[in-house]
């Protein structure tokens, strides 16, 4: 009877403790973890660069069967599904967003607020004028006026 005791406080130990595990890991998305996101702006067009850590098992299996479901969860997390992929490793990607800004004409632009699916724990958005860094954000929230050059 003592046994059943443990076990039953054992599991809801666990029950309780779950939760909020999977609440202190925010930058994780599947097997990904977000370290840093870069965005490059000019004219309407965005480079992102992004750096990120596998979880130890799944770098096997991505190097084994191919980097699709990398690539797919990579745009999931940052919210851009039209982003074109132009350099994609274990480690790091490159993507490119087109018309991602706003133009008002004479080369004036508005990169607007936007939503990550995760939380990214610096996230560096440089355009020709100035660069803005932000630590553990999951959006832009104003957006920001640049000009091209």
């Amino acid at each position: 009877m003592k046994g059943w005791t443990i076990a039953g406080c054992l599991v809801v130990l666990a029950v309780l403790t779950v939760p909020v595990l999977a609440t202190t890991n925010t930058d994780k998305y599947g097997y990904i973890t977000i370290e840093a996101v870069d965005i490059t702006l000019d004219g309407g067009k965005a480079t992102i660069d992004m750096k990120y850590t596998l979880d130890e098992p799944t770098r096997v299996i991505v190097l084994l069967l191919g980097k699709q479901d990398l690539k797919s969860r990579l745009l999931t997390v940052l919210n851009y599904e039209d982003a074109e992929v132009k350099n994609l490793d274990l480690n790091s990607a490159e993507l490119v967003v087109d018309d991602v800004s706003y133009s008002y004409g004479r080369g004036v632009y508005w990169f607007p607020s936007h939503s990550f699916n995760v939380l990214i724990p610096t996230l560096r958005i440089t355009t020709p004028q100035v660069s803005r860094e932000y630590a553990r954000v999951n959006e832009i929230p104003n957006g920001i006026g640049y000009f091209a050059t």
